[in-house]
């Protein structure tokens, strides 16, 4: 039998104020005690008992769980308080005639015989626990009530029950009785459980919408049981708390290994003058892929994605949509220039490349006449290595500058975000991990993976720049090590963990926030950049050197002051 596994309440405040007799005689209250009428009960003792004793003492004569508390306040005047002190629950009889003995005057009012006549109206929709119930009460009334006979004018007793009977209230399903379909579910609901870092989940009770969620939605089907997961992780109200079907999640572990099946695109949002036009901008087409095949090029619109438009989604949800399964055909709306098209690509595995570079020489600079460009495009398992291949290269070409390209980057792993942090920091906090409770953990960079800590740095951001990206410029900036120049980035100042279910899907569930080295909280806000970017400041390499050496054009920065303060 399944049964509530724990009962939950909130203990009567009395007011303090001093109560008065009939005849005018201050009254002092003695004490005010949570137990069950059976405990031993005096003036000098504390709450000496819990829901947990008084369900041993009454388990074994009641086939369903009950809790009866007594939350108790006695009154009495000030004279009478050593004759009232005697008494108690477990020895009424024997100690009231002892206070009788010894002269206690114990006055006796109306007694309070209604008492067990309201218990059996409060117990009457019960009726299964009915008899069960009364040989219990009226024992415990029975001792009870040479005590209770006091009256009502010096007594005044609130009784507060507590129970769980599962003859009368829904009874969750037993573990044998489960079906498969609600086993994925609770699968689903432990890992935020165990896992989501806001621990009072929204505001809400995460067991009782489990108990809700098994009773009231439907799971019959697999279908049926990713509607419920999914409209359990939308309680959360966090977008980043996710369900992903089998084919996504597969996907996504392929993407942070560098394998990825989709069209081989690079997507971010449009650098514009006058606001931000529909659409996602391609910013690169990986060689040999299917984009890239069809034509398409960085600095193309894509508008809709299988006749959806791009209106109705932000940079994930087209990330997602982009990848499925090898062989499978995606139908892209393509604006270049004035021309619009429709692309239909078939999707295939593609070899990621995190890192494009390039040196840019610029006639009449002195001190930083040769400038490495760095294009970090996301944080894959190889994104740090590929680097400092990058950095190994063009100091070979005697580069003492650099420009690392973070716009459009989405992010990836966290891990990598914190290793290439350390590439360009020989000391200093990275992040702070946080939880609801504060700080729970610090990234810090103590030298050991140094390899250009000293190089005058730049770093390029924008509104694409997310999540591990914003982890990276953060810290650079904080720590003073790197001028950033952009825009505001996304403002993704939370970190998930992926977990694996057994049908093969996945949850991506937020563990953490962070704060960047100076306890700022970007989430919704964005990491500030120190300088703006031309408007027309273009995303690839090759338009970047181009602005660089053109001191005529409109996105031209001066190379003797880019890495000034």
């Amino acid at each position: 039998m399944a049964t509530c596994s724990r009962a939950l309440f909130v203990p009567a405040v009395v007011s303090p104020s001093p109560a008065v007799t009939r005849r005018g005689a201050p009254l002092v209250r003695l004490h005010t005690v949570t137990a069950p009428p059976s405990v031993h009960l005096s003036r000098s003792s504390a709450p000496a008992t819990s829901a947990t004793l008084f369900r041993k003492q009454l388990g074994a004569e009641l086939p369903i769980r009950v809790v009866l508390v007594s939350v108790v306040s006695i009154w009495e005047p000030r004279l009478r308080l050593r004759a009232v002190a005697c008494c108690c629950f477990a020895h009424m009889t024997q100690c009231c005639k002892a206070g009788r003995r010894s002269g206690c005057d114990l006055p006796t009012g109306q007694p309070i015989s209604a008492l067990p006549r309201a218990i059996k109206r409060m117990m009457s929709t019960y009726a299964s626990l009915l008899t069960s119930l009364r040989g219990n009460i009226s024992r415990g009334y029975k001792t009870a009530k040479p005590f209770l006979s006091i009256g009502f004018g010096r007594v005044v007793l609130g009784m507060v029950l507590v129970m769980s009977i599962s003859a009368a209230t829904y009874t969750a399903p037993s573990s044998s009785a489960r079906t498969e379909e609600n086993l994925l579910f609770l699968e689903a609901w432990r890992a935020v459980d165990r896992a989501y870092y806001d621990k009072s989940f929204n505001g809400q009770s995460w067991f009782r919408y489990r108990e809700n969620a098994l009773r009231n939605e439907p799971m019959s089907t697999r279908e049926e049981t990713y509607a419920a997961i999914k409209k359990m992780l939308s309680t959360l109200d966090d977008p980043f708390t996710r369900f992903l079907e089998p084919e996504k999640f597969k996907s996504l572990r392929s993407g942070s290994q560098g394998t990825l099946t989709g069209v081989g695109l690079s997507i971010g949002y449009p650098m514009a003058l006058n606001g931000s036009p529909s659409g996602l901008s391609v910013m690169s087409a990986t060689p040999g892929g299917p984009a890239e095949k069809s034509g398409i090029l960085p600095g193309d619109i894509i508008f809709a994605i299988d006749s959806r438009s791009i209106e109705d989604m932000d940079i994930y949800d087209a990330a997602e949509r982009l990848q499925g399964l090898e062989g499978s055909s995606v139908d892209l709306a393509i604006r270049s220039g004035s021309n619009t098209r429709h692309v239909v690509l078939k999707r295939q595995t593609v070899t990621l490349n995190p890192v494009r570079s390039r040196m840019c020489e610029i006639p009449g600079a002195e001190d930083n006449s040769k400038i490495g460009y760095i294009k970090l495009t996301t944080f894959n398992q190889n994104a740090a290595g590929s680097v400092k291949e990058a950095l190994k290269t063009l100091r070979g070409n005697n580069v003492k500058s650099f420009v690392l390209d973070l716009r459009n980057n989405s992010g990836g792993l966290f891990p990598e975000g914190i290793e290439i942090a350390k590439i360009w920091m020989d000391k200093g906090v990275i992040v702070y991990i946080c939880d609801s409770q504060g700080v729970r953990d610090i990234y810090e960079a103590d030298g050991a993976n140094t390899i250009a800590a000293s190089e005058p740095l730049v770093v390029l951001v924008n509104k694409g720049t997310a999540s591990a990206s914003e982890i990276l410029a953060g810290a650079l900036k904080d720590n003073k090590r790197a001028v950033i120049y952009g825009e505001p980035t996304y403002g993704k100042g939370k970190i998930q963990s992926v977990f694996a279910l057994s049908d093969g899907s996945g949850l991506a569930v937020t563990v953490a926030r962070y704060e960047t080295p100076a306890h700022t909280d970007i989430n919704k806000v964005g990491v500030i950049p120190d300088r703006p970017l031309p408007a027309s400041f273009p995303t690839d390499e090759d338009g970047f050197c181009s602005c660089l050496r053109d001191s005529s054009s409109a996105c031209n920065l001066n190379a003797a002051q880019l890495f000034t303060r």
